[in-house]
């Protein structure tokens, strides 16, 4: 049965089928069935896998049938790396899988986009038995491609997972700092800490910077008067008496505990959140998604929150 050709992941592919005796016929049928879905050319999946797969899902899945289909002459890189190396899909085009090859490119097939550029040894890595961009050169990609913004979120989630440095991202900026459009690496370089454990909190951490507010202290530890760690905030203004939290679905499965309901978990935050305004006597400024998306809202009540906590 043709079914058992496919991987565990649920991918199977035209050649393969072919290569054993089935033909076009019995693939249309089985489309026509609903057993399998096309992917793209040359490539389908189990229905049932496809159906139940959201977006990263089916990106990741069609960037397995690109590198089975090309083999070794190129490398998942731009957004289908980011995913690959299970950073964040925020900002990034998931339409299509992103390949550069070593030796031409620069054009877009059937879901598939093919980039052209210099590939050096410390450009590309291998991951699941396939060539794929390198975490630094993966930064430089969508900085040019995607912008600043998905550019610095990138990078923050790399640095704070050590897949790579501030250090072998300057590297990579000096190798490359005559490319056109380069120069935005280094404004990257200098907005990502690493410090930011959440797409939200990078985001907020762009905000104070494009809306010119005081840029906050990332990850603020407030102790106990006998020395215990009460807890870390994600922003902090120490000068004028004012911390910051992030508030996001995310945060609340990252953070709860074994058998902990995202009610308790909540609960729990707010009861550590107080804990830390008794320690301080510091006011609490409390960000939501929709937040980010009002910038200039948002910057005026944490303009006002400053001033009346200074």
């Amino acid at each position: 049965m043709v079914l058992e050709l496919m991987t565990s992941g649920g991918l199977l592919l035209r050649r393969d089928a072919i290569a054993l005796g089935y033909d076009d016929k019995c693939l249309r049928r089985m489309v026509k069935g609903g057993q399998i879905c096309r992917i793209r050319q040359g490539a389908y999946a189990a229905a049932d896998v496809w159906r139940d797969l959201d977006l990263r899902g089916r990106h990741l899945l069609l960037c397995d049938a690109v590198v089975k289909q090309y083999g070794h002459d190129i490398a998942l890189s731009h957004d289908s790396a980011v995913l690959k190396l299970q950073g964040p899909d925020y900002g990034l085009d998931l339409s299509h899988v992103h390949v550069t090859h070593f030796d031409g490119g620069g054009r877009r097939g059937a879901k598939v986009i093919h980039h052209e550029g210099r590939c050096g040894v410390l450009d590309i890595t291998r991951l699941d038995d396939h060539w794929l961009s390198s975490p630094p050169r993966t930064v430089l990609d969508i900085a040019m491609t995607r912008g600043l913004e998905a550019g610095v979120i990138v990078a923050d989630d790399f640095i704070h997972r050590g897949l790579t440095t501030t250090a072998e991202l300057w590297q990579l900026y000096e190798a490359v700092k005559d490319w056109s459009g380069a120069l935005i690496l280094r404004l990257v370089i200098g907005l990502a800490t690493g410090k930011s454990e959440s797409v939200g909190e990078t985001l907020g951490w762009l905000l104070c910077r494009n809306q010119l507010l005081p840029r906050p202290e990332q990850q603020f530890e407030i102790f106990h008067p006998h020395g215990l760690l009460a807890g870390r905030t994600d922003w902090a203004w120490p000068e004028y008496g004012a911390f910051g939290e992030f508030d996001g679905k995310i945060k609340y499965h990252r953070l709860r505990r074994a058998n902990e309901t995202i009610e308790e978990a909540v609960l729990r935050e707010k009861k550590r959140e107080d804990l830390l305004r008794e320690l301080t006597g510091w006011r609490c400024i409390r960000l939501v998604w929709a937040d980010l998306f009002t910038p200039e809202l948002t910057a005026q009540r944490i303009r006002n929150v400053l001033r009346s906590a200074a």
